[in-house]
């Protein structure tokens, strides 16, 4: 899919930034019928109103390539040479108009709208102001009457504005949905970041359950196979925990909750032979507090389990700081792990604070607001 649309992006016409032109943008083709304006010029031509004749259809045939050329090399951008194109065509267009016959002004909308189109952004005003100014003494020069001074210079600034102000508009749009592309994108992104966070928090405290069960089975496969038994059933126990949380990690499920989690780091900590002291109020906080707070439960416990070397274990809850320590090895100088972290982001998500560290055991210490 994404090779597919980058060929047909590189095939597809560009404007004059560069950008893949969309299929509802105006082309070239909406620009084309204004050369119709040169109808009057031409129909003096043919009925010989105008003489020298030959130089006259000369500059008329000028103009009219000068104008395609300004569309098609603007809308491909090509914006240099459109620009070369623009000054040609606006030099064709006032020696023209110094001819007799007032439908020769007839020439200048589509050489605004050649302006608008090739100078867009702040380029246009001065530009279109100028050629407003010079159109108006040209047509005093030739004796045109005020209304049609008025008609034409009408004409040459809202053709240039116009055209300017779409062609814009055109590209605001273009940029808000490339935006929400990548808005949309970051999303899943986000998204797979967190389904990551979540995979990696259950499944770390739940292997290194495990682990220690797998441990203790060993050392008691000699010498009580009552007891190794037992701990063999607990580690299937927990795996099949594990596939449970991990389907309802895929469907969204966020935590088990502040007592489950207690409940299971009792036996985690058991299993590793560290006494554990719990001390939480009966009421359970908030939900969203109550998730997270599980979350922390998890990740602590599973520090603890993996990495203190501890004797005993505290979690104690106040209000709404949750701080587990032990008597262990402590930090070792780096603290923050992948699960450490992960719970850091939900915490601040939340507005709160998470601390972690110590030399003499290791301390984490949630707050949330």
């Amino acid at each position: 899919m994404a090779d597919a649309d980058g060929h047909a992006d590189r095939r597809r016409p560009r404007d004059g930034r560069g950008r893949v032109r969309r299929p509802d943008e105006p082309g070239e083709l909406a620009f084309y019928p204004w050369l119709l304006l040169a109808c009057p010029p031409a129909y003096d031509l043919a009925t010989g109103l105008v003489a020298p004749a030959g130089p006259a259809a000369l500059g008329v045939t000028a103009f009219a390539v000068l104008y395609v050329l300004c569309v098609a090399l603007s809308l491909r951008g090509r914006r240099p040479a459109a620009a070369v194109a623009l000054t040609g065509l606006l030099a064709v267009t006032f020696a023209l108009l110094t001819g007799t016959g007032r439908h020769w002004f007839h020439l200048a909308p589509p050489a605004t709208i050649a302006c608008g189109l090739v100078l867009r952004g702040r380029a246009v005003y001065p530009v279109l102001t100028a050629l407003a100014l010079a159109l108006a003494v040209a047509m005093w020069h030739t004796g045109a009457s005020g209304e049609d001074v008025s008609l034409v210079i009408w004409g040459t600034a809202v053709g240039g504005l116009v055209v300017s102000v779409v062609l814009r508009l055109f590209a605001v749009i273009t940029e808000l949905r490339e935006a929400r592309g990548e808005l949309a994108r970051a999303a899943v992104a986000e998204e797979r970041l967190r389904f990551s966070r979540d995979l990696h928090d259950l499944l770390g405290h739940t292997l290194s359950v495990m682990v220690v069960k797998a441990e203790a089975v060993r050392r008691l496969a000699s010498r009580d196979a009552g007891a190794a038994a037992r701990q063999a059933a607990d580690i299937e126990a927990v795996g099949r925990e594990a596939l449970d949380e991990v389907r309802a990690v895929v469907t969204g499920y966020r935590g088990r909750g502040l007592t489950a989690e207690l409940a299971a780091a009792r036996e985690a900590l058991a299993g590793a032979g560290i006494a554990v002291t719990v001390a939480v109020p009966a009421a359970p906080p908030p939900a969203e507090a109550d998730a997270l707070l599980g979350w922390a439960v998890r990740e602590g416990v599973t520090n603890v389990v993996r990495h203190s070397g501890a004797r005993t274990c505290e979690i104690r809850l106040e209000g709404t700081v949750l701080e587990i320590g032990d008597d262990g090895r402590g930090a070792g100088g780096h603290p923050f792990g992948n699960g450490l972290r992960g719970l850091a982001e939900r915490v601040a998500a939340l507005g709160g604070t998470l601390e972690a560290g110590g030399e003499d055991g290791f301390r984490l210490r949630v707050t949330l607001p």
